[in-house]
């Protein structure tokens, strides 16, 4: 976990941009690149006699795997929080998928949650459970709790989630009268 306060826009600002990061998941994806590597050296170098369709399993097995897990990992690497006038903008991994965007006539509230952890989400990514909402966990640590006007919760692990709260509340302030 770092902050990163370079990306934080002073409450002034159009827009609040903020990050977390989970390096932890980059072990993941080694894991991942290697059970490619295994089923290419399996395609390429076989000494398998024992037939054709097990190697042919174990091949396809071990790259599928591996692609399974090298991209899951890396989709959820980090992810980036935006929050402009009009919306919030939720997007995860180096492409930027899954990506989420709620505009923010559509929050009741925000809340900041000081213990957001993978484990009470049943793991890393974007993930849904029945009592507590959707959410895109990315580490344990702070994070974000919208409330939607339809009655269900969006949670995201960002660093500085104090910040966010904040500037999600001031937009969500009607404008007061007589100012500019």
């Amino acid at each position: 976990m770092r902050d990163h306060p370079s990306s934080e826009s002073a409450p002034g600002h159009e827009v609040w941009t903020g990050r977390a990061t989970n390096r932890i998941q980059w072990l993941l994806a080694l894991v991942g690149a290697a059970c490619m590597a295994l089923g290419i050296e399996l395609a390429v170098d076989s000494a398998w006699s024992s037939g054709v369709a097990p190697l042919v399993m174990s091949v396809v097995g071990c790259i599928a795997a591996g692609l399974l897990v090298l991209f899951g990992t890396l989709a959820f690497v980090h992810v980036a929080l935006r929050v402009d006038k009009e919306s919030l903008e939720v997007r995860c991994g180096h492409i930027g998928l899954p990506r989420r965007r709620i505009p923010l006539a559509h929050v009741a509230g925000a809340e900041f949650a000081p213990h957001v952890t993978p484990r009470h989400w049943g793991g890393w990514g974007y993930r849904w459970r029945p009592e507590k909402g959707t959410a895109v966990v990315v580490r344990r640590g702070e994070g974000v709790v919208l409330r939607l006007w339809d009655g269900h919760t969006f949670t995201i692990t960002v660093d500085n989630a104090e910040s966010a709260v904040r500037v999600i509340r001031d937009r969500l302030r009607p404008p007061t009268p007589g100012t500019a």
